[in-house]
């Protein structure tokens, strides 16, 4: 009886891992209703196929790569927007992990302005840019 009693204690305080993952629909609605679809041309499925890439749709995601830590469902550089004094983003990268996405949205605004578009992401342009898949971001979400 002890034993099945901490069992499940253990099993409420242990969080899986994808707790924070949102579903592919969510993402889409979330993402639209900031306003990214067709912002500065792209449209909502790039953003999609894009956060499904840098994150599997994890906003809480951090990620040390070499030079640079990524954060939220778009893996924004420290480097360059959110951290080391440079902030571009004008927001911590702690920021950038809340699941409402409010200020993620800002700062992705801020950086597809750039010269790069959404080339800035490398992962775009190796799987989303070209891709003739694209409009399957969307399937069956209502929007």
């Amino acid at each position: 009886m002890k034993a099945s009693v901490v069992l499940s204690l253990i099993g409420y305080l242990v969080v899986p891992s994808s707790a924070s993952v949102l579903g592919r629909c969510t993402v889409a609605k979330m993402l639209h209703q900031g306003g990214l679809d067709y912002y500065e041309g792209y449209s909502l499925e790039n953003w999609v196929c894009l956060a499904y890439f840098e994150s599997k749709f994890n906003p809480t995601a951090v990620y040390e790569n070499s030079g640079y830590t990524g954060f939220g469902l778009f893996q924004i550089r420290d480097t360059e927007w959110c951290g080391h004094g440079k902030k571009r983003c004008h927001v911590s990268c702690s920021a950038l992990l809340n699941p409402n996405l409010k200020e993620t949205i800002k700062c992705v605004k801020e950086i597809v302005k750039g010269k790069d578009g959404m080339g800035a992401w490398p992962t775009w342009s190796k799987n989303c840019r070209l891709s003739d898949s694209l409009p399957r971001w969307l399937d069956g979400c209502e929007l």
